[in-house]
């Protein structure tokens, strides 16, 4: 075959599309992954098969820590007032487009492979449904964001998922329902003797969203053709006799078979290629862990990915990738499945369950173990601080402004790492601030990641006029510096402090606001005034 022949029908490669990141898949991680790529200033290609958004339905609950996520993106405002995986998807989409982004639709993954120059790049090839042609990206990573059926994940040796497959289905309905059921607006399960569990869950615009059980883990699975929506609603009125129960209209619906399994790797050998979300991990839906989850996988990808492909980190650092989000996968099947067993036995177990594994369902109890990252001080922490383990929520003061804030909110998702400072008294502490303020070891990344950005500067939205990016970035690209100190503000003025934390005026914060133990006692223990 000659030379020619062997790349007929694709363009030449000077003419190939060139990315950093190629994204697979346009769900709540795939659209999470790519939206924090671009804030963070790295070139992403993003893929989907599917003709059109989601518009309802499928994985819409968001947890405690997601709602903090979305604040820390200035994404939540919207969401709070109206809430749904649609909507989710929509918020995400339009800020990408704001920040030069898109979603690639009618475009299904079809393989990946190295490139033949030498150059340890990638070369993706995708369907592009509207013309029936096949087209390559030339990429350096590629993340499968595309669910528990993946097809990235076949080009990960060793990837495959592992766990259990239960026999134990259910079908799920949105849509406003009549009834006399008392109870139609609070969460409720209801467990009938004979006709299996119903999970109630009031929605957005009148709706209820009913999980319907079908059958148990111990019973005859049913088949999802089987599984029709006039069998789930038929179910559903049995297991809620003597009450009426009726639907005006239905808006969405599914079904599924409970299982919970997880990929033995989530990423290739060069840490080159990667899967995230439901990729990487698969459960039942009763505890609406799966788009939260899925979401901080793309989290904790996205800023490595910048770091390492801008040069600021080595590539190693992708290790800590797979360690920590397999770690926290574990966890989720762990819990899902007590959690299903729970709502089979009935209510008492299921209060049992809540109770005992509230910190993990609201995502506040995530925790990775000690790693590169992680590592743990030698002296132990007095506080609520730990590696591994999310900052608790604690209110402060803002200095330049008198705002009280939340602290572990207020510096937006940029990519950055934060260095906070503790001081009791800053009059007291004034030589510890300046031997630290004058000794920076970052100052040759710092310089590093100055002339990155510059070449490759974050993407911005309109809502960026309103929250200037400088306020945090004055300093360093890499690092946002702060100021949290038990002083009065009659105590000093910003032009009291070395120049480092003057430039960081945005986060010199007074810890005025919680009492006595205030935020400092709640994140490292309390300290003297000399310390």
């Amino acid at each position: 075959m000659s030379p020619s022949a062997i790349n007929e029908g694709f363009p030449s490669p000077s003419t190939i599309p060139t990315t950093t990141v190629v994204v697979v898949g346009a769900g709540p991680s795939g659209l999470m992954l790519t939206n924090n790529l671009l804030r963070y200033g790295t070139p992403v290609i993003l893929l989907d098969d599917r003709p059109t958004a989601t518009s309802t339905g499928k994985a819409d609950g968001l947890q405690p820590k997601t709602i903090e996520t979305l604040k820390q993106l200035r994404l939540s405002d919207e969401l709070l007032r109206n809430g749904a995986k649609g909507m989710l998807e929509d918020v995400l989409i339009k800020d990408i487009e704001e920040r030069g982004g898109s979603v690639q639709r009618n475009s299904p993954f079809v393989s990946v492979s190295k490139t033949s120059d030498g150059s340890g790049e990638l070369e993706v090839i995708y369907n592009d449904n509207t013309t029936n042609t096949q087209k390559p990206i030339r990429t350096k990573y590629l993340v499968g964001c595309d669910g528990a059926r993946s097809k990235v994940r076949d080009f990960i040796p060793g990837a495959q998922l592992e766990g259990e497959m239960s026999n134990a289905s259910w079908g799920v309905l949105d849509g406003i329902i009549d009834t006399d059921f008392p109870d139609l607006w609070s969460k409720v399960a209801v467990r009938s003797h004979t006709a299996g569990s119903i999970l109630w869950i009031p929605r957005e615009r009148g709706m209820t969203r009913l999980y319907v059980e079908l059958s148990s883990t111990d019973g005859e699975r049913v088949d999802r053709a089987k599984a029709t929506p006039e069998y789930v609603m038929a179910r559903a009125r049995e297991a809620m006799q003597p009450f009426r129960l009726e639907w005006k209209f239905i808006e969405w619906f599914g079904n599924y078979v409970v299982g919970q399994r997880v990929a033995r790797r989530f990423s290739d050998p060069e840490n080159q290629i990667f899967i995230a979300g439901d990729a990487g991990h698969v459960h039942s839906a009763l505890a609406a862990q799966g788009a939260n989850t899925s979401m901080h996988d793309s989290v904790n990808l996205a800023w490595k990915l910048n770091l390492v492909s801008r040069g600021l980190a080595p590539a190693s650092l992708l290790n800590t990738y797979s360690e920590e989000r397999r770690k926290i996968a574990n966890d989720l099947i762990a819990f899902d499945a007590g959690h299903v067993a729970a709502f089979e036995k009935g209510e008492t177990a299921l209060a049992r369950n809540f109770e005992e594994n509230i910190r993990f369902i609201s995502g506040v109890g995530a925790e990775y173990d000690a790693g590169v990252v992680t590592k743990s001080p030698q002296s132990k922490v007095k506080g609520g601080i730990q590696p591994g383990t999310l900052t608790r929520p604690a209110k402060v003061t803002r200095y330049i402004d008198a705002n009280p804030v939340d602290l572990q909110l207020d510096i937006p998702m940029m990519g950055q790492f934060r260095v906070v400072l503790f001081v009791a008294d800053v009059v007291g502490g004034k030589g510890f601030l300046e031997g630290f303020c004058g000794a920076d070891a970052l100052e040759g990344v710092h310089s590093v990641a100055k002339e990155s950005y510059k070449k490759c500067p974050r993407g911005l939205s309109d809502e960026d006029k309103y929250f200037p990016l400088e306020r945090y970035t004055s300093v360093s690209e890499v690092v946002t510096y702060g100021l949290v100190t038990r002083s009065e503000k009659r105590e000093f003025e910003l032009g009291d402090l070395p120049e480092l934390l003057q430039k960081s005026r945005w986060t010199v914060y007074l810890d005025d606001v919680e009492g006595e133990e205030g935020c400092t006692g709640e994140w490292i223990g309390e300290m003297e005034r000399e310390q």
